[in-house]
């Protein structure tokens, strides 16, 4: 395979915690594999004439904890002249987020972008699973007061959320004898005028919210994410911590449910949330969960999702 070209548009490379950097993985693999690997910041993504561009950096990486990596000087580069971009920031999922997709999808199809950007503004991850209804828990998404008020009377223990927050941001239970909805709503309200997704608290949360990584529609690995005690999150960093798991049935089933469609809409690199029976998120932003799932299983999920990068690659090259 002739050497890529790659740049990763993602946040501060050299601040990042490599030791769960689902981002960092991907490029240490592809360093691996000789690739060229550059990045960029969101905030440096340019367009002028036709052309995009971004103040680009090269990197040398290395797998250590204070020491992991080396960044060259800053050069604006037509985005055009990389072989892959891989679009890695974290959300959240706001305007900005949104241009970057608009701007990505103006480069020629000789660029490779994962995920698909276009794809990827359609399919905000609480979103895309109301493709699936038969696969999720009972879900509102509205402001409706009344709505709302009638869902938690039915449901009584609910989850309330952000529709385009991440990493467990702004997530709270109510159980039915709480009385703080009002002023949550009243909070809400006041942030943003956008929805918000209610989900009846599913108990099995309790015994992990499973994280399974589709790479190219195919189920490949996952972690379960234990929440801690008296907490309602399973997020690493609001305390969960990572236990090893199996693919169940129930999980494949799911998988070969999304797969196609994922697939279809070139989402080549997604984590999918699942508690008990159900599926509550697709992440297809910018997803991790790979330096656990290879701690613990040892499958390497950055080579499989490389060794297709490369395959799509040759292909364009030769059309």
């Amino acid at each position: 395979m002739t050497n890529l070209h790659i740049a990763i548009q993602m946040d501060p490379i050299d601040e990042i915690d490599i030791n769960g950097d689902t981002s960092f993985r991907l490029a240490l693999e592809a360093q691996r594999r000789e690739h060229l690997v550059h990045v960029y910041r969101p905030e440096d993504l340019s367009w002028e004439e036709g052309v995009v561009s971004a103040k680009v950096q090269a990197v040398t990486l290395r797998d250590v904890v204070g020491n992991h990596v080396t960044i060259g000087p800053s050069k604006t580069t037509p985005l055009e002249m990389f072989d892959v971009i891989l679009m890695r920031q974290d959300p959240p999922f706001d305007m900005a987020y949104i241009t970057a997709t608009h701007l990505l999808e103006q480069l020629p199809k000789t660029t490779q972008v994962i995920n698909n950007p276009r794809e990827v503004r359609n399919a905000p991850e609480k979103l895309l699973i109301t493709n699936f209804l038969n696969l999720m828990p009972p879900t509102l998404i509205s402001s409706d007061l009344e709505k709302i008020m009638s869902f938690r009377a039915k449901y009584r223990d609910i989850i309330i959320k952000p529709l385009y927050g991440n990493g467990g941001a702004g997530v709270f239970r109510l159980q039915a004898h709480d009385q703080n909805l009002n002023s949550l709503l009243e909070m809400f309200s006041g942030i943003s005028r956008e929805p918000l997704m209610i989900q009846a608290y599913l108990p099995a949360v309790r015994n992990g919210d499973k994280r399974i990584m589709i790479v190219d529609g195919r189920a490949v690995g996952a972690i379960n994410r234990i929440p801690a005690e008296n907490e309602a999150r399973s997020n690493m960093h609001v305390g969960g911590r990572a236990e090893p798991c199996e693919i169940t049935d129930r999980d494949h089933y799911i998988c070969e449910k999304i797969g196609p469609t994922l697939k279809a809409r070139g989402l080549l690199f997604v984590g999918i949330d699942v508690i008990g029976d159900y599926l509550t998120e697709i992440n297809v932003t910018s997803p991790t969960g790979i330096r656990e799932i290879e701690r613990f299983s040892n499958v390497n999920i950055a080579e499989l999702t490389w060794e297709i990068i490369e395959k799509n690659a040759a292909k364009l090259k030769a059309n």
